[in-house]
């Protein structure tokens, strides 16, 4: 009876200490739904609150150079030149894997789509829906007289750094003109404000199209196209196609794009998304001390671990082998102020 008691004496100190723990975050809209879950989950068998803001990536990259968040959502890497703008080295944890879908207004499923075409639709070269070039490859649809409305992102956006990331890589003329990064110049087009803002400007003007991350698209009801990948293949994003695309070298830094993928079988314009987190989480910020910093650690570990759980069924795809080591390695670099933080 003693020994219950004392039990749940330590079980309720425990339970005290951490729910007074927040962890703060912010950035990528992109893994936004499989965070919301984890998060949830995660508060319920361990007490801990994270407070994450889908602000996009570009704005949680801010924060962090700013030192208002713990931690901060990316699907873009940081550049060798913005890693030197941090006073620490920064880590960037992989989490799950996503894709970038070509979705569209326009009431056809399955629409098939040759980088050429997505490239010059968003150069503002192919305005009509029953475009020639269109209808060629997509000949048994009854595509329509209508104008084609582009919707991309206002915001800094890792999803636009995956997406002017695989167009750079398949149209030398996109890469000169307009390039890659969070932000661009976009030549044709209207914004939205996170992947949400994005996927509902598309489901309320007939003939838009855009990018967003897969789920987004199946939330709000939207077609998926299919894209034409490096070996000619046309291949509709999916949990099982996203892993093909990841089956390449890994380096152990996890820095890397796999957008245009040589895989056969790969999606071409899929993604790892990040937590960034400074090595030395004393340097986070002033309100970060050992015990929140133990608290994050443990928490990137779960998400990488348990938390893959919740992958599939939001359509992201879990961490394969290599890049679940990688990130272990990765994650135990971890510490406060020399002191480690994860054995």
């Amino acid at each position: 009876m003693i020994k219950k008691i004392f039990l749940s004496l330590i079980l309720l100190i425990f339970t005290r200490l951490y729910s007074q723990i927040e962890i703060v975050g912010a950035g990528a809209s992109f893994p936004y739904p499989l965070y919301s879950k984890m998060f949830d989950e995660y508060y319920k068998t361990n007490g801990v609150k994270i407070n994450y803001q889908s602000i996009g990536s570009g704005g949680g990259i801010k924060q962090l150079q700013a030192k208002t968040v713990d931690f901060a959502g990316s699907d873009a890497i940081l550049s060798d030149e913005q890693l030197k703008t941090f006073d620490d080295n920064i880590l960037h944890i992989p989490i799950c894997l996503g894709a970038v879908a070509i979705t569209y207004n326009v009431d056809i499923k399955d629409l098939k789509f040759t980088p050429d075409i997505i490239t010059d639709i968003f150069l503002g070269k192919i305005t009509k829906w029953n475009d020639e070039r269109i209808k060629k490859i997509n000949p048994d649809k009854n595509l329509p007289d209508l104008s084609i409305t582009v919707v991309r992102r206002s915001d800094g956006s890792g999803t636009t750094f995956v997406f002017t990331d695989y167009l750079s890589k398949v149209s030398n003329e996109w890469k000169e003109k307009v390039g890659s990064g969070t932000s661009v110049n976009w030549p044709v087009g209207i914004g939205g404000k996170g992947n949400e803002g994005v996927a509902g400007l598309i489901k309320q003007t007939p003939g838009a199209i855009g990018y967003v991350e897969l789920i987004y698209a199946l939330q709000n009801n939207l077609p998926v196209g299919i894209v034409q990948n490096k070996s000619g293949n046309f291949i509709k994003p999916s949990v099982e196609t996203i892993t093909e695309a990841s089956d390449v070298k890994l380096p152990e830094d996890m820095r890397i794009t796999i957008t245009n993928t040589e895989n056969k079988n790969g999606y071409p314009i899929s993604a790892f998304t990040y937590i960034l987190v400074y090595e030395n989480l004393k340097k986070a910020n002033e309100k970060m001390d050992y015990e929140k910093a133990k608290t994050l650690a443990n928490l990137l570990w779960w998400m990488v671990h348990e938390g893959q759980t919740y992958t599939k069924p939001l359509h992201y795809a879990p961490l394969g082998k290599q890049a679940t080591k990688n990130a272990e390695k990765l994650l135990k670099k971890l510490h406060f102020d020399g002191k480690i933080l994860l054995k």
